[in-house]
C-alpha cells in the first residue's frame, strides 16, 4: 500500500506491502529460502526430504494464490533447514504460519522466519511508475508502532532509523557501496587473479555440465538445455542431474520432451516461445506433474497466434511482440492477457472510428501486452508497452500521441543492435576476453557505450583482461565461477 507516494513496512508485523511482483520476481525474492530448503540438500534424509516436498508444493499453491489477489486459508507449512549452528544437527524443523493475502508479507515472513536476509528484495519494493532505485529512510510513529517509510530519492538518512532495527544492516551496506567509488583499472587490478583462478575451477565444472548435457539430450530427444535464471554453474549442474533422476525413474512422460528446448528458468510452464520452461529451485515433483500434463499448455500455446492475430488486425496490423530484455511469461497468462485487450479495443472500435492521424498500416510498430498491474509506456526500443487492463479509449489516445516516439526510438534500437554486436567482438578480440556477456537490463545504447570506452582503455586495461568472462553489469563482483561483473559506466 502506498501512501502519498510511499511505501510503508510496519516492523512488529512485518506488514510490507509491495507492487504487484511477476513469477519471476518472487522466485528470485525467496531463492534463498529454496536454497536453505531444497529437497535434493536431504538425499540421506528420506522423512525430512518428503517435508520439504509437501510444504513446498503447498506453498507453490499458495504464493500462485496470492499473486491472483485470491485468499487462502491460514496454514501452517514445516520445513527443515540445514542447521547452520549445530554441526551435530543435520537439520532444524522450522513451522512457518502464513495468512493474509499480502504477496510481499508472505514472502518477508517466510525469509525472516528462516533467519535469511531480505536485502535482496528491496529494489522489489517500488511502484513501476518510477524509475528510481535508491531509498531514503525515515521514522513514523504511527499507533504505537515503529513505521519505516521508504521514498524513492537518490540519498539515504540514517540519523531517525534505530541501529537495531532490522533493516538497518542492508540500508547500511548500501550506503557504504554508494559510498566506495570503484576505479576500474584499480579493481582489476587487485581481482584479476581471483577471477582467473576460479574460472579456472569452474571449467571443470562446465565440461562435466556440457558432458551431461550431451547425454541427456541424446537420451531423451531433447533439442537443447538451456540456463536461463542467473544463479550459478554449480546450480545449474544441480538442477541438470535431477532432471537426469527424474528421467531414469519415469521413461515414459520424458516422451514428451521430444524435439523441445528445455529451459531452467524461474517458473514452470510454457514460455511463449514454445520452450519447456522448469522453476530451478522447484521439487522434482513438481517438475514431473508439469511434464504430465503438457499437452494441456501446448494447446494455449497454439491458441495464441490466433489472439495476437485478432489484436493485430483491430490495430491495424500493428505487430503483436515481447518486451526485449525481460523475462519469458508463461503462455497461459499471456493468452488471458491478450484476451482482455482484444475485447477492450473491439469494444471501443465498434462505436468509434480509427484516429484520423494514423496511417493506414501500423505495421512497423510493435505492442507488448502485460499483465493488467503493468505499465503503460514507450520502450527504449520503441515497443508500446501497455497493460491487459488498459481501457480501449486510453489506449488509442496513448498510441496516437506517441506514434512518432515509437517510431525515433525503434530506428535508434535498429541502429544501436547491430552496432553493439560488432563492437562486442571488436572487444573479446582486441582485449583477449574469453566471453564478453550482460545482464538483461542492459541495452544496446548502454552496451555500446561500455565497449568504446573498454576499447579506448585497452593499454591499461589488456594486461587484466586476457582470458577473463566479463558480464556487463551495473555492479563490481567476481562470481563463484569467476565471471567478473563490471558497470556499464564504470569510472576508468
Amino acid at each position: 500500500m502506498f501512501r502519498n507516494g510511499t511505501l510503508c513496512i510496519a516492523n512488529k508485523n512485518l506488514g510490507v506491502f509491495m507492487r504487484y511482483l511477476t513469477s519471476t520476481e518472487v522466485s528470485t525474492a525467496l531463492r534463498p529460502f529454496y536454497f536453505s530448503v531444497h529437497p535434493d540438500l536431504f538425499g540421506q534424509h528420506p522423512k525430512e526430504r518428503a517435508t520439504n516436498e509437501s510444504s513446498l508444493q503447498q506453498l507453490s499453491s499458495i504464493l500462485q494464490s496470492l499473486q491472483g489477489d485470491k485468499l487462502f486459508a491460514p496454514i501452517t507449512l514445516p520445513f527443515y533447514v540445514k542447521n547452520r549452528n549445530n554441526q551435530n544437527e543435520s537439520a532444524k524443523l522450522i513451522q512457518i504460519y502464513l495468512k493474509g493475502r499480502d504477496l510481499g508479507t508472505v514472502i518477508v515472513h517466510i525469509l525472516k522466519a528462516c533467519d535469511l536476509p531480505i536485502s535482496h528484495i528491496e529494489h522489489y519494493i517500488k511502484p513501476g511508475a518510477m524509475n528510481q532505485n535508491m531509498f531514503h529512510t525515515e521514522n513514523i510513529q504511527q499507533n504505537g508502532d515503529e513505521w519505516i517509510s521508504v521514498r524513492y530519492k537518490n540519498e539515504f538518512d540514517f540519523t531517525k532509523l534505530n541501529k537495531n532495527h532490522p533493516l538497518y544492516a542492508t540500508f547500511e551496506l548500501r550506503q557504504q557501496m554508494k559510498e566506495t567509488k570503484h576505479n576500474l583499472r584499480t579493481w582489476l587490478e587487485t581481482n584479476f587473479e581471483d577471477a582467473l583462478e576460479k574460472c579456472k575451477k569452474g571449467s571443470a565444472l562446465r565440461e562435466e555440465i556440457q558432458r551431461l548435457k550431451v547425454e541427456i539430450i541424446k537420451q531423451s530427444k531433447l533439442k537443447d538445455i538451456k540456463w536461463d535464471c542467473g544463479w550459478n554453474s554449480q546450480h545449474f549442474r544441480g538442477c541438470i542431474l535431477s532432471l537426469k533422476s527424474l528421467m531414469d525413474q519415469h521413461p515414459q512422460h520424458m516422451k514428451q520432451l521430444e524435439n523441445q528446448i528445455l529451459v531452467f528458468s524461474y517458473f514452470t510452464g510454457i514460455s511463449l516461445d514454445g520452450h519447456i520452461m522448469l522453476f530451478s529451485g522447484e521439487v522434482r515433483h513438481n517438475w514431473l506433474d508439469f511434464i504430465k500434463n503438457i499437452g494441456k499448455h501446448k494447446l494455449a500455446l497454439r491458441r495464441v497466434p490466433y489472439y495476437e492475430k485478432s489484436l493485430s488486425h483491430v490495430l491495424r496490423n500493428m505487430k503483436v511482440g515481447k518486451r526485449k530484455f525481460m523475462p519469458d511469461m508463461k503462455v497461459g497468462e499471456y493468452e488471458l492477457n491478450l484476451r482482455q485487450l482484444t475485447t477492450s479495443i473491439s469494444d471501443y472500435f465498434g462505436r468509434n472510428r480509427y484516429p484520423k492521424s494514423w496511417p493506414k498500416t501500423l505495421d512497423n510498430f510493435e505492442i507488448v501486452v502485460e499483465s493488467e498491474a503493468g505499465p503503460m509506456m514507450v520502450s527504449p526500443t520503441g515497443q508500446f508497452i501497455v497493460p491487459s487492463s488498459i481501457p480501449g479509449p486510453n489506449l488509442i489516445s496513448f498510441i496516437t500521441t506517441n506514434l512518432k516516439e515509437a517510431d525515433k526510438l525503434s530506428g535508434i534500437y535498429r541502429s544501436h543492435k547491430g552496432q553493439e554486436e560488432e563492437l562486442q567482438q571488436q572487444c573479446i578480440d582486441e582485449l583477449r576476453l574469453a566471453a564478453l556477456l550482460k545482464d538483461d537490463n542492459i541495452t544496446p545504447e548502454y552496451m555500446i557505450l561500455f565497449c568504446k570506452k573498454f576499447l579506448e582503455s585497452k593499454e591499461q586495461l589488456e594486461r587484466f583482461t586476457k582470458d577473463l568472462r566479463i558480464n556487463v553489469s551495473t555492479y563490481y563482483s567476481v562470481l563463484s565461477d569467476g565471471a567478473v561483473c563490471i558497470p556499464w559506466n564504470f569510472v576508468l
